[in-house]
């Protein structure tokens, strides 16, 4: 009897472990030393420094929004990464875009979702260069509670359908269900720092898990 119990058990977990191998794989986006996968003004705007994409600078205002995105696009996931956000002057802001598509007026920009960052939109979900607004605004008071300012925070961005969700640092800021059938449900990822501002903005630990 008791040997029954143990076979059952095995094959349970077994057939667990199996369908969440099924379910999608961790995969890294950024090797902490090149920019492999991704594409950008990485002359003077992005860097890579102790292990992490830099953009912008604290020594000048950056003169217009910057992005280093990826060569591919992502559909639903679960997109997983460590920012920090630096300044001194300025509009210090800086943001995580998801199933967006590159701009061409001004060429720049990139047009789509972002998890916003800053003081007054951290956890927000932003349409940029879209709608250009706020789809949904996370309880500042929460947000203040688990925030950790100038300092390494946690983006989680769970993407299936039309149902995006965001959490900083655990806590979950958005859960939107997009109305809006026309809009593009794939695209690329991007990383921003913001124009107007003598800021870094610091992103590493980039991992994504295709969901189906």
């Amino acid at each position: 009897m008791k040997l029954s119990l143990l076979l059952l058990l095995g094959i349970i977990i077994t057939s667990g472990c199996a369908q969440t191998s099924r379910s999608g794989r961790s995969i890294s986006l950024f090797d902490g030393k090149t920019f492999n996968g991704w594409e950008g003004e990485t002359q003077t705007i992005w860097k890579i420094r102790e292990g992490a994409i830099v953009g912008g600078s604290l020594a000048a205002k950056t003169p217009h929004n910057e992005f280093i995105k990826t060569t591919r696009p992502y559909t639903n996931f679960v997109l997983e990464l460590k920012f920090k956000l630096v300044g001194t002057e300025g509009f210090v802001n800086g943001g995580v875009q998801f199933r967006s598509i590159k701009s061409t007026k001004p060429a720049y920009e990139m047009i789509g979702y972002q998890a916003d960052m800053g003081e007054g939109w951290w956890g927000c979900l932003y349409d940029e260069s879209r709608r250009d607004k706020v789809l949904q605004r996370p309880d500042p008071v929460a947000v203040d509670k688990v925030l950790h300012r100038q300092e390494w925070n946690d983006y989680r961005v769970r993407c299936e359908g039309n149902r995006i969700r965001i959490w900083l640092n655990g806590l979950m800021t958005v859960d939107y269900l997009e109305p809006d059938p026309t809009i593009a449900g794939s695209g690329l990822l991007g990383l921003q720092v913001h124009g107007g501002g003598q800021t870094e903005a610091w992103y590493k630990d980039i991992r994504i898990t295709p969901l189906p």
